[in-house]
């Protein structure tokens, strides 16, 4: 047993020694290397994720209708940002590289080209969002059909709008953190973004009930709550960068803000790949998203129960694939492709451990978990539970897939090869799950466990894939 689990997680059987360019470093101190990084990133995701559970659980004391009015606009809202999403991938991939090669200076022009594009697209996209609100939340599949449906709608409308106010700071705060992450200062965005959704719970508990003399604004509460914690974090995060003169990052208004034709169409170009990305899987999920309202309001909010459940176990992957991102992209840059190798094969490894134990505790607590999201009191509140907590389990069977997946993407990433991880999530959640979901609703008649059991499918096919583009070596090629 020992030497099988020395072959999986050794440094020594991790490289081929065709491919050694060097010495490497001790097992012990390269997982520590990814600790260090990883550490502050999964605390930072899995407890903004956490926060982020605890809203909706300040939302669902309201019922299934503001469950599913608090959702809906959910990818439309994804969609919004792709741009800015697409954007940083690009950003951490640069910055990360010319750490490694030594060029500081160029790092930060890189943080302040992004920031200027990223204020001059955020304040057009913020304008359509708003303008365009109402026909976004029924092409979502808000409709007027029922009593249900129209409060759904009205809620979701409401939301929308008012959170659309944010993408300005959001779209600065997502940028520097993208940034910081490249150069592994994880630490920086685990503060920014606790202390953003610290200030989200606290107005949500403030406003949602109308607590301690503050008005009873119900799901509107919720989404200027949102506004008041994005805007926090920002500050929070403009403030770091501009501080310290002495750190790897920082800039000033008495820096050269000029658009740079070079840093721009490396932006562009590493950007544009995860462009691809983002529009596909955006609309992928937005499809998907439709069809599962389809079926209910009760399904929908059974579906964003488990969803949550996801999205908290799915951060503990993308916090290994930042630390992957950054040391990929750090060792290409210094001519260590064996380490950026190494490191990759590493977050891998510790994703699986990861995944195993999550998915045991999903599959056992699934039951508690549940409670935690709706009002047992509230109308409708057992079917709901009922169906969440079946659809957990299929969640707890596809983790150690989902989390292998992710790890090796964001290695992918680091490396610049963005063209390729798009071209894989393309097809897999723009065509394969909404696909796979119109097929388990519309042909099969399938209840929300089994659509969720069908239309999961496709994260093995993007495992596979992630898995033999790592294996074959040809990332080490990409020029950043």
């Amino acid at each position: 047993m020992n030497a099988f689990l020395r072959r999986l997680y050794c440094a020594e059987s991790l490289v081929p020694e065709r491919r050694r360019l060097g010495p490497l470093p001790k097992t012990g101190e390269a997982y520590r290397n990814i600790g260090r990084i990883a550490g502050p990133s999964v605390a930072e995701m899995v407890l903004t994720s956490l926060i982020g559970s605890i809203d909706a659980m300040m939302v669902g004391i309201l019922g299934k209708n503001a469950i599913a009015g608090v959702n809906l606009p959910v990818q439309p809202r994804m969609i919004s940002l792709a741009l800015f999403f697409a954007l940083n991938v690009g950003v951490t991939a640069i910055v990360a590289r010319r750490k490694g090669e030594g060029r500081r200076e160029t790092a930060n022009q890189t943080i302040r080209n992004a920031i200027m594009l990223a204020l001059i697209m955020s304040t057009v996209v913020m304008a359509l969002s708003i303008l365009v609100a109402e026909p976004l939340m029924r092409l979502a599949g808000g409709n007027t059909r029922t009593q249900d449906d129209a409060a759904v709608l009205r809620d979701a409308i409401d939301y929308f709008t008012i959170i659309s106010l944010s993408l300005p700071f959001h779209a600065v705060s997502m940028c520097v953190n993208a940034a910081m992450r490249g150069v592994g200062n994880t630490r920086l965005t685990l503060r920014v973004n606790m202390v953003s959704n610290l200030v989200n719970v606290l107005f949500n508990y403030l406003l949602i009930g109308g607590n301690l003399g503050f008005p009873r604004l119900e799901v509107r509460g919720a989404a200027i709550a949102s506004v008041i914690g994005i805007v926090s974090g920002t500050a929070l995060a403009l403030y770091a960068i501009t501080r310290h003169k002495d750190s790897y990052l920082h800039i000033s208004r008495h820096d050269t803000w000029r658009f740079d034709r070079q840093t721009m169409g490396s932006i562009v170009r590493l950007g544009g790949n995860a462009m691809i990305e983002q529009i596909g899987v955006r609309i992928g999920f937005f499809i998907y998203g439709r069809i599962i309202y389809s079926m209910g309001v009760t399904a929908f909010a059974a579906h964003n129960i488990t969803g949550q459940m996801m999205n908290l176990t799915f951060n503990f992957a993308d916090g290994l694939a930042v630390a992957g991102t950054s040391l990929v992209g750090q060792n290409l840059g210094a001519r260590r492709s064996d380490l950026s190798m190494l490191y990759g094969k590493m977050t891998q490894r510790m994703a699986t451990v990861i995944s195993l134990i999550i998915a045991a505790g999903v599959a056992l607590f699934r039951y508690p978990i549940a409670y935690l999201f709706i009002d047992r009191g509230t109308q409708g509140a057992a079917q709901v539970i009922e169906l969440a907590t079946a659809s957990m389990v299929v969640l707890a069977f596809y983790q150690p897939i989902q989390m292998n997946a992710v790890a090796l993407s964001g290695a992918l990433r680091g490396a610049g090869d963005n063209l390729y991880v798009a071209s894989v999530m393309t097809v897999c959640v723009s065509i394969l799950r909404p696909l796979m979901s119109f097929i388990a609703v519309y042909v099969l008649h399938f209840s929300l466990p089994y659509t969720w059991a069908l239309s999961l499918g496709e994260m093995m096919i993007r495992a596979v894939a992630f898995g033999l583009r790592f294996e074959s070596g040809k990332w080490m090629t990409k020029k950043v």
